[in-house]
């Protein structure tokens, strides 16, 4: 069974405006990464709790923040990122979650990141360390051009650091991005039985937004109709960046946003896999 939630500073920046839209499609969780222009990273504790409130009145809940953590080279400064994940998780619980998008790092200026392996799992390791002290778990997304872009490096990571504090996300269309089939290259080599939650973008290669899922190369009905055969429950949050699609955000806004929902469940239908 599915649960759909998903980033919906893709919508509005507003949370009146998210929450609105998320109701209106029929969703009851956003995986808060953006609120009034501010990225989640950057709200105070009060601020996340007011928020919540809001959300709580509306029905919705929250079960990631999708935090910009390990999205930095491996030659800016750690420590001070470091202090930044520590107040992600206390963001988390505030939000009513203790789990934590992040990824694993870009390589310095005129370095290969395969190259700086060590550094990686090294930072990773702390990283972990931290999120075990707060009851948090990390959930590890691939990304374009960092460590874990490609599944050899995403396998490595899992391989190496083996916590209960760290967890697998899919994302289909970054896998395109890298020239991978996702389905065929990365979910049958291993990715399928480590993923513990998915991101819905889907992607062409060449253009510059994204697609509904489903009319692009990320192969989303292969992996769902896999998922049903296994009765994989799980969360699977929209990203769908239809308008646009940067590096730390993208924008879809309210009306694409209603047909990037529809062709999720349009394939949730498709392959006989229930949605919550």
């Amino acid at each position: 069974m599915i649960t759909i939630s998903t980033f919906a500073d893709e919508i509005a920046a507003d949370l009146a405006s998210q929450i609105a839209a998320c109701r209106a499609n029929g969703l009851r969780c956003i995986d808060v990464r953006g609120i009034d222009g501010k990225n989640v990273s950057q709200l105070t504790l009060s601020e996340a709790r007011e928020y919540r409130r809001q959300m709580d009145d509306a029905g919705i809940t929250v079960p990631c923040i999708g935090s910009p953590i390990g999205k930095i080279r491996l030659d800016e400064d750690f420590p001070a990122h470091l202090e930044l994940l520590r107040h992600c998780c206390q963001l988390a619980w505030a939000f009513g979650t203790n789990l934590v998008r992040v990824f694993s790092f870009y390589p310095s200026p005129g370095r290969r990141v395969e190259d700086q392996r060590g550094e990686v799992m090294d930072r990773l390791a702390a990283m972990v360390k931290l999120a075990g002290a707060a009851d948090v778990v990390l959930m590890h997304e691939n990304e374009k051009a960092i460590y874990g872009a490609k599944p050899a490096g995403v396998l490595d990571i899992f391989a190496t650091i083996r916590s209960p504090h760290l967890r697998c996300i899919f994302d289909p269309a970054n896998f395109v991005e890298e020239g991978v089939a996702p389905y065929d290259q990365a979910w049958r080599a291993g990715l399928g039985e480590l993923t513990a939650y998915l991101h819905i973008k889907d992607k062409v290669p060449g253009q510059p937004a994204c697609v509904p899922a489903g009319q692009g190369r990320g192969q989303i009905p292969e992996i769902f109709a896999d998922l049903a055969r296994r009765g994989w429950s799980g969360v699977a949050t929209l990203e769908p960046h239809l308008k646009a699609a940067g590096q730390f955000t993208g924008f879809t806004g309210p009306e694409l946003f209603a047909k990037a929902v529809a062709a999720l469940r349009d394939i949730c239908d498709s392959v006989g896999l229930p949605v919550a």
